[in-house]
């Protein structure tokens, strides 16, 4: 049986569902979700295989206009995610208009000479499916995308055509990696990850973006099927530490709770987690903090 391969980068304004989409592809959460935007601040690789295709899919942050270093480093890696794929697919939201970074996204694979296909998410949220219409034909005036998918990353709906279309776009090769590989992401940047997914989702609208989450250490048990992990949340004033912890610990409490009750979920285990708060003032433009977070030095020029 002849194997066929795709590399797909996922990307497209903040917000608009892109790492929804790439879990439910997927059927197993391996990027965070939120209702806030620029959730996502690195690459993401998940990989889909199914009979003769595999789908190496690369979640990218929304395209934003950088206000520190860790802005710079989310913009350098969506372009450096655009250059290096055999696909792009742009995911919009059915109720926007199109902006200018659609646009330049759009730009980017007329550019390299790829196929794109165009994935309009959040079709639950239209009151009339007839709305589609005029969006699908505005936004196909930007490219001549290889097929256009109104689909919905919370109900599933489209999803299926959507894998069904970018499976077409895969080309005879052998796979990059194993069949029952989910994600070529470390486990602690799982565990991180799992940890500021629930900051972005229990803390007020500045807090989450102005914290990180470093594991500090990741050790299974020898003698039973336990995960040891201690993190580390970073952030950037005494204030956003007290709201962290909470009265008495109980936020931190909450946070941690629900962390680990998704980590069990995603290892197979049970996890000891311990979560410890410290003030880093302004990390966001301190590049010894960014890489010791995991992000390129080169990122920051």
């Amino acid at each position: 049986m002849e194997h066929r391969t795709a590399f797909i980068a996922i990307v497209g304004r903040p917000n608009v569902g892109k790492s929804s989409l790439l879990n439910y592809m997927l059927g197993q959460k391996i990027a965070i979700v939120s209702s806030k935007p620029q959730t996502t601040r690195t690459r993401i690789t998940g990989v889909l295989t199914e009979e003769d295709t595999q789908l190496v899919f690369i979640d990218t942050p929304g395209l934003h206009r950088p206000r520190n270093n860790l802005d710079n480093y989310m913009l350098r890696s969506v372009n450096e995610s655009v250059a290096g794929v055999d696909v792009g697919l742009l995911v919009a939201e059915a109720n926007s208009e199109i902006s200018e970074g659609e646009k330049i996204l759009a730009e980017k694979f007329g550019a390299m000479g790829i196929p794109a296909v165009l994935a309009i998410n959040k079709i639950d949220t239209l009151r009339d499916k007839s709305e589609l219409a005029p969006i699908i034909a505005k936004l196909s005036e930007i490219y001549d995308f290889s097929a256009v998918v109104p689909c919905s990353a919370q109900t599933g709906d489209g999803v299926e055509i959507l894998k069904s279309e970018l499976r077409k776009l895969a080309e005879p090769g052998e796979f990059m990696f194993d069949e029952d590989t989910l994600t070529d992401q470390p486990e602690r940047v799982l565990a991180a990850e799992i940890i500021r997914e629930k900051l972005l989702r229990l803390l007020d609208k500045e807090i989450p973006h102005g914290t990180a989450v470093f594991v500090e250490r990741m050790k299974e048990r020898e003698d039973r099927p336990i995960i040891d992990i201690d993190a580390t949340v970073f952030c950037e004033r005494d204030s956003h530490k007290g709201i962290i912890i909470g009265k008495g610990g109980a936020m931190l409490k909450k946070i941690g709770s629900y962390a680990r009750q998704d980590m069990e979920k995603f290892f197979g285990c049970r996890v000891n987690l311990k979560i410890w708060v410290k003030v880093k003032e302004d990390w966001r433009n301190r590049e010894n903090i960014l890489r010791s977070l995991g992000y390129d030095q080169n990122d920051f020029e």
